[in-house]
């Protein structure tokens, strides 16, 4: 089960986007909407984030998730990839 610090959801661009960040220092940002890849058949895309000290967060490509986005992802798809991202050691 993955348990997030935090989780917001906002309106982005005609769609949904939510952010999410583990106690590990990273986190996902997921999004759906008619210009993410797979958002116009109701897919997400997934970005994988590294937060810094201060809050502010930037996607990052040097994991061993994904060097990029991820897009044409189901419910499920993104469920596992979240785990991934919360089973990733702490990141300095």
């Amino acid at each position: 089960m993955i348990l997030p610090t935090e989780v917001s959801t906002h309106s982005f661009l005609g769609g949904v986007k939510k952010l999410y960040r583990f106690d590990n220092g990273y986190g996902a940002s997921v999004l759906k909407n008619e210009f993410s890849y797979g958002g116009n058949k109701g897919l997400w895309e997934l970005a994988v984030l590294k937060y810094t000290k201060n809050g502010k967060s930037k996607i990052t490509y040097d994991t061993p998730i994904t060097s990029d986005v991820i897009g044409h992802l189901t419910d499920e798809e993104v469920e596992r990839i979240l785990d991934q991202i919360n089973q990733l050691p702490k990141h300095k």
